[in-house]
């Protein structure tokens, strides 16, 4: 089977270009894609628990503490330490990461908008119904 006869190449392939493009207008903003991704996450109002934010990514603990290190350094987010846990941090967006933070959530929903606009509702159903098809044969191979 040639590469372009798989399932796999063109999802990854789909994947790296949406994520060049989420790229290249993060660039534009001076952050990263993962920076876009940590500040959508972080509720603007009340900050999150530190310890939320790696989950709802799916990264390692790891790799978020350095991203977060780095967005602190450019002013993105401010932490402090949570009023009712005094062993928990919460993070919370600074007004540069809040105007960061939307212009992410923009890029987001204007790409959205776009693709909604080249399918037909029928296109869309299929589209949904067959990702959420491929995840339960993933997690079915993962199980065994």
């Amino acid at each position: 089977m040639k590469k372009e006869e798989t399932i796999d190449f063109h999802i990854k392939s789909c994947w790296h270009s949406i994520s060049r493009m989420y790229n290249q207008k993060a660039n534009m903003e001076g952050i990263t894609t993962s920076m876009g991704f940590v500040l959508i996450n972080i509720h603007s109002i009340e900050g999150t628990a530190a310890t939320k934010i790696a989950p709802m990514m799916g990264l390692e603990t790891r790799s978020l503490t350095r991203i977060l290190k780095t967005m602190e350094e450019k002013g993105l987010i401010r932490k402090s330490p949570d009023p009712t846990d005094k062993r928990s941090v919460r993070i919370f967006l600074t007004n540069l990461g809040k105007e960061k933070k939307s212009a992410a959530v923009q890029t987001i929903n204007n790409f959205n908008q776009k693709i909604r606009h080249a399918l037909t509702d029928e296109e869309l159903k299929s589209f949904f119904s067959l990702f959420k098809k491929i995840n339960q044969v993933i997690q079915e191979i993962q199980k065994s």
